[in-house]
């Protein structure tokens, strides 16, 4: 994986009359990390192209090398990966997964059923992010999971264990992450294992993501609606040989708002309408809102239509790209509520709190709830200086701004490195 450029302290976007142009987006994180995991426990070697070159992929990558999984960086964004055929070769690590949510609960997962001692841990705000609902379903299944320090959240321990199928049960109310990681480790137990989902399930169209993938890879869970999911027994997950990974649709969203704000047409690649990532509902949201949104098998389209309208939103099926919709709404007429947001509580920071703080400082009066947030326009829009809680989506959003037609200053413009190192030149090139 290429080095990414170095970023300032601070970052100015001087305002922007107009946006457009094409961008080619780059992986989808959420692919990329999901079939990086598949590759390593299946048997054969899968080459995986288009994945996504960025920290939440490195810190996957890393750990898999640590895990005893010897990938090949072919270039151009394309990976070898030589599978297992089950559980990890290496018995012992220690590993370091940064701010990576999914890459710490997957993997914690599939760890817990290798038949090692492992510590998982990441940054302090890591240490913040639930984990327990996901601890408490591996129990049952034989997993030997210690908290280190406070219950319910990283660091853990994990050891050998005694893996034994066994019906589980998992929240489905916080994070589907939890259901995500829980399936994908399940195939290693050799054994029919089903899981009951407790409470409502939200963010569904990761674990339809999440499905696909397994599908792909040989394993086909049956299910029953979101209720209940069946993973059978079998010999585990085996290469499709070669994957491409999906560009980015919750990366689309910014581009497809700039084009709605700004004029466009801007056009993003590489993902369109039958793509799996359920992000892709933003571009529809988008037309609701009155944009003209217009698909291709392989693209997406955005440019001004009519006013753009508030209203209310539910944002339980698409979360990461209600935050696009937070940076919309500064632009419709009248206000805007977003709701079933409270998996924002428990993202890189509580994006409730930090998008109500942020979008008062360009103007906007805003009311926000438990998992609820209504954003009134402005008046006028105030040239600001936004916090970005080394929240990679945060920056991206904001950057939006500048189509108000002010400047606007993003401090740590460097934490987009996680998911799209590459956004503020790609931003630069449609509304320059």
């Amino acid at each position: 994986m290429t080095p990414t450029d170095a970023f300032p302290s601070q970052l100015t976007l001087a305002p922007a009359a107009r946006a457009e142009g094409v961008v080619a987006l780059p992986g989808s994180k959420s692919i990329s990390n999901r079939t990086l995991l598949l590759a390593a426990l299946a048997r054969g070697t899968t080459t995986l192209t288009g994945l996504l070159e960025s920290d939440d992929t490195r810190v996957m990558l890393n750990a898999l090398r640590a895990l005893g999984i010897a990938w090949r960086d072919l270039g151009d964004s394309a990976y070898e990966v030589p599978g297992a055929g089950g559980p990890f070769p290496v018995k012992h690590a220690d590993l370091d997964l940064g701010l990576s949510g999914l890459s710490l609960r997957t993997l914690v997962a599939a760890l817990a059923f290798s038949g090692g001692r492992y510590r998982a841990d990441g940054v302090p705000r890591m240490r913040e992010r639930p984990i327990a609902d996901l601890v408490d379903a591996l129990r049952p299944l034989g997993a030997d999971i210690r908290y280190e320090l406070a219950d319910g959240f990283p660091p853990v321990a994990i050891g050998p264990g005694h893996p034994a199928a066994a019906p589980v049960r998992i929240r489905g109310d916080v994070s589907s992450q939890f259901l995500t990681g829980l399936l994908q480790a399940l195939p290693l137990l050799r054994a029919d294992v089903t899981v009951g989902i407790a409470g409502e399930l939200i963010s569904r169209p990761y674990v339809e993501i999440t499905l696909d993938l397994m599908r792909r890879f040989g394993v086909d869970v049956a299910r029953d609606g979101c209720a209940s999911f069946r993973v059978p027994a079998g010999p585990g997950y085996a290469s499709p040989g070669t994957l491409a990974v999906e560009g980015d649709a919750s990366g689309a969203s910014y581009f497809l708002a700039a084009g709605a704000l700004g004029g466009g047409p801007v056009r993003v690649t590489g993902v369109g309408r039958a793509s799996i990532q359920g992000d892709v509902a933003f571009a529809d949201e988008l037309a609701r809102r009155g944009a003209d949104v217009r698909f291709g098998s392989d693209w997406i389209e955005a440019r001004a239509g009519s006013a753009l309208r508030g209203g209310t939103i539910d944002c339980v099926a698409i979360p990461d790209a209600a935050m696009t919709l937070a940076i919309v709404a500064l632009f419709a007429a009248g206000p805007t509520t977003l709701t079933g947001i409270g998996s924002w509580r428990v993202k890189e920071t509580d994006r409730i709190a930090a998008m109500a703080a942020e979008l008062r400082k360009v103007g906007a009066a805003v009311d926000e709830g438990p998992d609820w947030l209504r954003v009134t326009p402005p008046a006028r829009f105030v040239p600001a200086t936004i916090a970005t809680y080394d929240d990679h989506r945060m920056a991206m959003c904001f950057a939006l701004v500048a189509l108000a037609g002010v400047p606007v200053t993003i401090d740590d413009p460097g934490c987009v490195r996680k998911t799209f190192p590459g956004y503020f030149a790609a931003l630069r090139s449609v509304t320059a």
